[in-house]
C-alpha cells in the first residue's frame, strides 16, 4: 500500500479538528453564534460588561467541553500508538495494562463505599479514586509481571488480560451491591461522559496531554528501532527495559488522567493509531503527531453526535464511540486478515 505524505495528513487533520471544533461549539441544546463567542471574548478582554446567557453557556460550558474532548481523545490516541509500538502488535489498546479497568473499579468503589460513608463532599473525589484505581491495577501489572529474568511484552500482555478481569468482576460486585441511584452512576460512568466538563478539568488534561505528547515524541526514535525486534534492538544501543518502563509510564499517566475525568471510553486508542499506520506506515513520530489530532477530532466529533442525536437527552460518549469503533475495527481487522481467512 502506497503511504500518504505525513505532512499533508497532519495540515488535514489540523483543518478538520479546528472546523468540528467550531461546530461543536456551536451546536447543542442551546445554539450558539459566532457574534456571540466573539461578543463574549470582547466583553471578557476589554468592556467587562456582564455576559448573557448564552455567552455563559459557551464560556462555562461548550468551551471547556470542546478542549477536554481534544484532550482526552488525544491522550486516548497517544496512548494507543505507544502501546501497539511496545507490543508490536496494531491491535493493542492503551488500557490493557488494567489502567482502565482499574479506573472503573476506582470510581464504583467511590460511588458505592462513597455515599455509604459521606465521603462526596469535594468534586475531585471521584476523579482522584479513579486515578488511584488505575495506578494500583497497573502496579499489580508490572509486579505480577516481573520474573527473575525481567518482564517480557508477552507476560506483561497475559498479566493485563488477568488483572482486567479482576477488576472487572470488583465493579461487577460493587454494581450488585450499589443502590439503584448509584448502580445507574457506575453503568453511566464505565459508558464515559463528558457532562462534567469545567475548565479544571480541562486545563489539567489538556496540560497532561501536551508534556505526554512531548515525552512520546522523544520515544519516537526508540519506538522505531523496537520494530526490528528486542534483541536488535539492543544490539543499536537501545535500553530496552528502560523503553518499556518509560513508555508504560507515560501511557498509564495520561490514560488515568483522562480516564478519572470522563470515565471508559473504548475504541479510540484502538482504531485511530491502526488507522493511521496503514496511511502514514510505521514511523512512530508521524504516528504520534497525528494520532494526537485524529484522536481529538473523532472524540469532538462523537461528542457533538452523543448531545444532539437525541436532544436534550445526552448519550453516554462510549456507546457513540463503540458504534462507530466495531465496525471501522472490523473492517480493518477483516482488510488485514487477522482473524478472517
Amino acid at each position: 500500500m502506497k503511504h500518504s505524505k505525513p505532512g499533508f495528513v497532519f495540515l488535514i487533520l489540523l483543518v478538520s479538528t479546528v472546523v468540528i471544533a467550531l461546530i461543536s461549539t456551536f451546536y447543542g441544546a442551546v445554539e450558539i453564534s459566532f457574534s456571540e463567542m466573539a461578543s463574549c471574548f470582547q466583553k471578557l478582554l476589554f468592556t467587562g460588561e456582564t455576559l448573557n446567557l448564552n455567552e455563559n453557556i459557551f464560556l462555562e460550558l461548550r468551551l471547556p467541553r470542546v478542549i477536554l474532548c481534544l484532550g482526552v481523545g488525544g491522550i486516548l490516541a497517544l496512548g494507543g500508538t505507544l502501546m501497539q509500538a511496545l507490543f508490536r502488535n496494531p491491535i493493542v489498546e492503551p488500557g490493557l495494562v488494567g489502567t482502565s479497568s482499574g479506573a472503573a473499579f476506582g470510581a464504583a468503589f467511590f460511588l458505592v463505599l462513597g455515599a455509604t460513608y459521606h465521603l462526596n463532599s469535594n468534586s475531585y473525589s471521584l476523579p482522584i479514586a479513579a486515578f488511584l484505581g488505575a495506578i494500583l491495577s497497573t502496579f499489580m501489572v508490572f509486579f505480577l509481571a516481573q520474573t527473575k529474568h525481567g518482564s517480557s511484552i508477552v507476560t506483561i500482555l497475559l498479566v493485563g488480560v488477568a488483572v482486567n478481569a479482576l477488576f472487572l468482576s470488583g465493579i461487577g460486585i460493587f454494581a450488585y451491591i450499589a443502590r439503584d441511584p448509584q448502580a445507574r452512576s457506575i453503568t453511566f460512568w464505565s459508558l464515559g461522559t463528558l457532562s462534567g466538563a469545567n475548565w479544571e478539568s480541562a486545563i489539567l488534561v489538556a496540560v497532561v496531554f501536551i508534556v505526554g505528547l512531548l515525552f512520546s515524541l522523544r520515544l519516537s526514535k526508540e519506538l522505531n528501532a523496537l520494530m526490528l525486534g528486542e534483541e536488535e534492538a539492543s544490539y543499536i544501543g537501545v535500553n530496552v527495559n528502560r523503553l518499556k518502563i518509560k513508555t508504560l509510564l507515560v501511557n498509564v499517566l495520561m490514560v488515568a488522567t483522562a480516564t478519572a475525568f470522563v470515565g471508559v471510553i473504548s475504541f479510540i486508542g484502538l482504531i485511530i493509531p491502526h488507522l493511521l499506520r496503514l496511511i502514514l506506515g510505521s514511523n512512530n513520530r508521524f504516528l504520534i503527531i497525528n494520532s494526537a489530532l485524529l484522536g481529538g477530532l473523532f472524540l469532538c466529533l462523537a461528542d457533538l453526535l452523543a448531545r444532539t442525536l437525541f436532544s436534550p437527552a445526552e448519550l453516554p460518549i462510549g456507546i457513540v464511540t463503540s458504534f462507530v469503533g466495531v465496525p471501522v475495527f472490523i473492517y480493518l481487522l477483516r482488510s488485514k486478515n487477522y482473524f478472517f481467512k
